[in-house]
């Protein structure tokens, strides 16, 4: 199968800017190719993850990749898609969130291959420099007000009432194609990678570059499908939230328990978008989701792939304890910081080390605010339906001890199966 063809199968292709049998003629060859990164946030979301996949594959089949992480149109803010100005960034921010953003493509993308690394670039390496004047005359002469003005991210914003487009915004384009021309004279860079909603921004980039160097220079962009569920839901948030790389931000249990909640219409699909599985052990995991629904083994499969992806092994190992102890299994191997993120959402509360160790546990439970009364206390451990870190306790004598606390701070109560709270000891 043709590189072209395999992306197409993958779902990660939209459009070309050269028809689709040229395109896959030229993938057959090395070729060199760049995505941009805005640099919004410290890290990365699971929305810029198709991009990311996108440029591994690319890498993986011998062509040379470039991340562009916008230092300086980062400061300005990409229009499209949006219905309001971005909020502006400061040089100080846009340093912190690139560097965090270095730390997540180095995770997929091969910076130190031995014949052919990634490339990373900061474009205000280029236009810090740049003072407006000879910017103007240099390269604002070569973009034509009518081209500039029938993009989709302007038009959408012209005629606004509220939040019309800004001059500022409006230069972005300038700026995006001015971006592809230097990779083109830096590295001979020839294909830009973007979003749907990036095609204005591309072509900019293409129109300059014919522009300057002669039309007969090869030149093209390629997008990559937005990527929505199956009711019409962005990928990558989850409750208004977006899901982020970086455990800081997002909790590795939280990460994996994305993934493992695909709706069944979606997760042939994302496997083969966001994973490096095979088509025959997808065709496997579609029999089985077709065959076994109840089983998830898609999901499963899908969750394991990018959480190990993301987080590594030992990232994918703390993510299924978490699961198991949701369902009871043991909380040995978790840490406090991780069972705190697991239960974030759930009830909590601090009492001092003085009114826990050595105070029976009917007590602790009333006093937490866990269990209402000591007669509710004393019936669930005489039933069996109190647990303390997930170990059921049956003792109506039972007092808390220095081994009971996890890292000497935290208590684990479960009452019957979905019933929890967490006791944090000061």
């Amino acid at each position: 199968m043709k590189f072209y063809d395999f992306l197409k199968s993958r779902h990660l292709i939209e459009a070309s800017t050269c028809d689709e049998a040229r395109m896959a003629e030229l993938l057959e060859t090395p070729q060199t190719v760049y995505v941009g990164f805005d640099p919004t946030a410290e890290c990365l979301q699971a929305g810029n993850y198709v991009a990311i996949q996108m440029l591994a594959h690319f890498q993986r089949a011998g062509h040379r990749v470039i991340a562009l992480v916008g230092g300086a149109t980062g400061m300005i803010g990409d229009p499209s898609g949006r219905s309001t100005e971005r909020n502006a960034l400061t040089e100080a921010q846009v340093r912190h969130n690139l560097a965090g953003i270095r730390e997540n493509l180095a995770r997929f993308l091969d910076f130190n291959h031995p014949t052919n690394p990634a490339i990373l670039v900061n474009n205000y390496d280029w236009y810090r420099d740049y003072t407006l004047i000879p910017f103007l005359r240099e390269v604002g002469t070569l973009f034509r007000m009518r081209p500039m003005l029938a993009k989709d991210s302007v038009q959408k914003r012209l005629n606004a009432e509220e939040n019309s487009m800004s001059f500022t915004e409006f230069c972005y384009q300038i700026l995006q194609g001015y971006d592809f021309y230097h990779l083109y004279k830096t590295y001979g860079c020839t294909i830009q990678i973007g979003g749907a909603d990036q095609w204005g921004n591309i072509t900019a980039g293409t129109d300059l570059i014919h522009r300057v160097c002669g039309s007969d220079v090869e030149v093209n962009g390629l997008t990559i499908p937005l990527v929505c569920d199956s009711n019409g839901q962005k990928f990558g948030k989850s409750a208004g939230n977006a899901i982020f790389l970086n455990s800081t931000k997002t909790s590795v249990y939280d990460f994996y328990q994305f993934f493992l909640r695909t709706m069944d219409a979606d997760a042939i699909r994302y496997l083969r978008i966001f994973t490096f599985l095979d088509e025959a052990r997808i065709a496997e995991l579609e029999e089985s989701l077709k065959n076994a629904p109840e089983r998830r083994e898609a999901q499963k499969v899908l969750a394991e792939e990018l959480t190990r992806a993301v987080h590594g092994q030992s990232g994918l190992d703390s993510a299924q304890r978490a699961s198991q102890v949701l369902f009871g299994g043991s909380v040995e191997g978790l840490s406090a910081a991780e069972l705190e993120q697991i239960f974030a959402q759930i009830p909590s509360a601090e009492l001092d080390r003085s009114a826990v160790l050595g105070a029976s546990l009917i007590d602790v439970t009333v006093a937490s605010g866990f269990l209402k009364s000591k007669g509710e206390a004393r019936r669930l451990l005489q039933g069996g339906g109190l647990a303390v870190n997930n170990v059921k306790v049956t003792d109506a004598a039972a007092t808390v001890a220095e081994t009971d606390l996890i890292e000497g701070r935290l208590l684990f109560l479960r009452q019957g199966k979905k019933n929890y709270f967490l006791l944090r000891v000061k």
